[in-house]
């Protein structure tokens, strides 16, 4: 009975879904994070805007907007551009502002020169940062997103209907 159950134990072993070392890539690499790579060689002159993760290794000169999505700029990449998105690291140069709606990450080896406004922003000791810091609250973040949403989704009230602070003094 021991025989039987190690052998079948064996059997297992042998099977790659058994094995702890061999679950974990094969589960990393089932649900891969969707990102674009902007490799070394590659120069864009423009704007680049999208819905998925950017890595840029390349140059990029223009404006750069993913606004629900993360950049990072790897150590050999290179931006002038502006930055619209949720989260970005920074491992090479950046040179223009940065707007991000949740962190930035400046690494040892990164630069950023230009004005950084985020809710969290992390900077590494080595790493260059010239330019202001505006750091917003969750709340505001927040009251921003609401405000985006509401103006995309509420039409404007004709030209008929009075404003609400002017209905409530008429009736009283």
């Amino acid at each position: 009975m021991l025989q039987s159950s190690e052998n079948s134990y064996g059997v297992k072993s042998t099977s790659p879904a058994s094995n702890p070392n061999s679950f974990n890539p094969v589960k990393t690499t089932t649900a891969p994070i969707e990102q674009a790579t902007i490799g070394r060689t590659l120069v864009i002159k423009g704007e680049v805007s999208g819905a998925e993760a950017l890595y840029i290794d390349g140059r990029i000169e223009g404006k750069i907007s993913l606004p629900d999505n993360r950049i990072t700029i790897g150590r050999n990449g290179s931006v002038q551009a502006n930055i619209v998105a949720r989260e970005v690291v920074v491992m090479g140069k950046v040179n223009g502002n940065i707007d991000c709606s949740d962190r930035v990450d400046i690494r040892s080896e990164g630069s950023v020169t230009g004005d950084v406004s985020t809710v969290r922003i992390s900077v590494e000791d080595g790493a260059v940062l010239k330019g202001g810091i505006q750091v917003k609250s969750g709340d505001h973040k927040q009251q921003n997103q609401a405000q985006s949403h509401q103006k995309a989704e509420t039409p404007k009230p004709a030209a008929v209907e009075p404003p609400k602070a002017l209905a409530a003094t008429a009736h009283a």
